[in-house]
């Protein structure tokens, strides 16, 4: 397994810039586009049991006029980019959307929730994917339902909707047949399931993780490990509201969840719980990842500490015998007389063979000792 490469386009670790930028003191309910927003494209779904229609506008005039004649199907109006306020104003007027929510629509960073405003509903989910930088990328999906609707508004033209909108075309299961209500759980179970693919590809970074660290430690690894650990708290903290939300759906009146279709809502509140479950166990791998990181580097720390001590053990004994026979004593003293005691053997004809023998013999036994003990091996 090889090292894997550092990730060159990094995200800014600190809140969205329209949080930021948000103007202190202005009125509530004020829609402010940001200056990247893209032009907006209308899409309009209209169906029922026997017919099904679906095109994009490039005006909302036409969506309005297509969408008013024929009142006895269901639509699905779909919004992508926020880059006119005349637009959102416009449908804000014509669908009684609250200033309020339209700006929390636009502000494109909100904790997945559900609102009720007189009957009707207004959503917030949260699609995500995992990325090929390997991080967690979150765009928001605001709905709003109504008698025969339900309008989506999105920042990004790309979603992860187009399952569902081939399975309204092709006329597969019961949506066709249903409420718009109906339209928006589907719609919010789309949304969830695209979860798990993004929380399979996560675990499976982990794994390659794991791997590598088996084989080679390093700060490149360590900064990987910890970018996934921020990655596994981002999504969690939409996760968790996410929960919520759908328990909040699942406990509002009959009039406006059926209860025939609060078991549906109950079904995709499973699916929460799970990807809590998920989420929870990936927190668990990468924190053990880290302890794993500090525990292999401590290891190869021993093992170098190990290498050296050997070495200093051995030279040791070598550097005492040398030091001995370099402290020069004299043989001879002043009067010409002889030192008997002052290392005669210097004087031997094999005095530095015999010393270079018995360094020798130090050595190798020394050496054999380790090894037996085991410490020259891995044993």
């Amino acid at each position: 397994m090889r090292i894997l490469p550092k990730s060159k386009s990094k995200k800014s670790k600190l809140p969205p810039k329209s949080i930021l930028e948000r103007s202190v003191g202005q009125k509530p309910g004020s829609l402010t586009i940001s200056a990247d927003a893209l032009a907006p494209r209308l899409f309009l779904m209209s169906f029922n049991e026997q017919m099904h229609g679906a095109r994009e506008f490039t005006d909302y005039e036409s969506l309005m006029r297509e969408f008013k004649q024929t009142p006895e199907a269901r639509h699905w109006i779909d919004v992508r980019g926020y880059g006119s306020v005349a637009l959102l104003e416009q449908i804000m007027k014509d669908f009684h959307i609250h200033p309020l929510q339209m700006e929390d629509v636009i502000n494109d960073y909100q904790r997945p929730k559900v609102e009720e405003d007189h009957n009707r509903l207004f959503i917030v989910s949260r699609m995500v994917q995992f990325t090929p930088d390997h991080r967690i990328d979150d765009d928001q999906l605001s709905i709003f339902t109504g008698p025969n609707y339900v309008i989506t508004f999105q920042s990004d033209y790309e979603d992860c909707l187009e399952p569902l909108r081939d399975r309204i075309k092709a006329g597969k299961g019961a949506i066709r047949k249903k409420s718009s209500m109906y339209l928006a759980y589907a719609i919010m179970d789309v949304v969830l399931d695209h979860y798990f693919p993004a929380m399979a590809q996560l675990g499976e970074y982990a794994e390659e993780l794991e791997d590598c660290l088996f084989q080679k430690p390093s700060k490149q690894l360590l900064s990987q490990i910890l970018d996934l650990k921020r990655e596994v708290v981002k999504i969690r903290r939409i996760v968790w509201p996410e929960r919520d939300k759908i328990n909040e759906i699942m406990r509002m009146d009959e009039q406006l969840i059926p209860q025939d279709l609060k078991i549906y809502f109950k079904d995709i509140y499973d699916h929460a719980v799970q990807l809590m479950d998920l989420v929870d166990n990936y927190k668990e791998t990468t924190s053990s990842l880290t302890d794993l990181y500090l525990s292999n580097v401590s290891n190869r720390m021993n093992e170098v500490m190990k290498v050296l001590t050997i070495i200093s053990t051995i030279f040791i004994p070598l550097s005492f015998i040398v030091g001995l026979y370099g402290m020069n004593f004299s043989r001879e003293n002043p009067r010409g007389g002889i030192n008997p005691l002052n290392m005669p053997e210097l004087y031997h004809p094999y005095g530095y063979v015999t010393l270079l023998c018995v360094m020798a013999v130090i050595v190798s036994g020394m050496v054999y000792y380790f090894y037996r003990k085991g410490w020259l091996t891995n044993q």
